[in-house]
């Protein structure tokens, strides 16, 4: 891969796998270091990387950058001291988008990561595969379950209220 086909890959995929690796983390700033990570071990296996599978060895990358970014987050425990005084109260108005979001956020990281990839990105089940390391059937079934999964959630009342 040439410096103009690796800059028109940054153009052309730096969005998609921006949102990709967001709606994972539900952290910016943790996601511009994953898709940063992401091209830069691009950049460093672009001689080896043509430029036509350089979107599922970015996404692959960038999945997997972002599965050792939350173990290492899961590791490291936070504690975080306010005053009574400075805590904000929770008047929570339940929207579709956050019931959407508390139901992905129960499912586990490959069954949000094939809903994402394929109900809001729009990839092939090919494509999927070929990002995740598994299968076009495997990405079937999996999808298949995560799907009956949120519906599950879904239709219980006390979660959408």
């Amino acid at each position: 891969m040439t410096e103009k086909e690796y800059n028109k890959c940054v153009d052309l995929y730096s969005d998609n796998l921006f949102r990709f690796i967001v709606k994972n983390l539900e952290h910016a700033e943790d996601a511009r270091d994953v898709v940063q990570n992401s091209f830069e071990i691009l950049w460093k296996h672009c001689k080896d990387v043509p430029f036509e599978k350089a979107k599922s060895y970015l996404f692959t990358v960038g999945y997997h950058n972002m599965i050792d970014h939350v173990r290492k987050v899961k590791r490291i425990t936070l504690v975080d001291q306010f005053k009574d005084e400075e805590k904000i109260s929770e008047n929570r108005v339940h929207n579709a988008k956050e019931v959407l979001e508390k139901a992905l956020s129960k499912l586990s990281e490959v069954q949000r990561s094939l809903i994402l990839l394929k109900d809001y990105e729009g990839y092939s089940y090919d494509e999927i595969g070929e990002m995740m390391e598994l299968n076009p059937s495997q990405v079937k079934v999996y999808l298949h379950r995560a799907r009956i999964h949120l519906k599950n959630y879904l239709v219980k009342m006390e979660n959408v209220i």
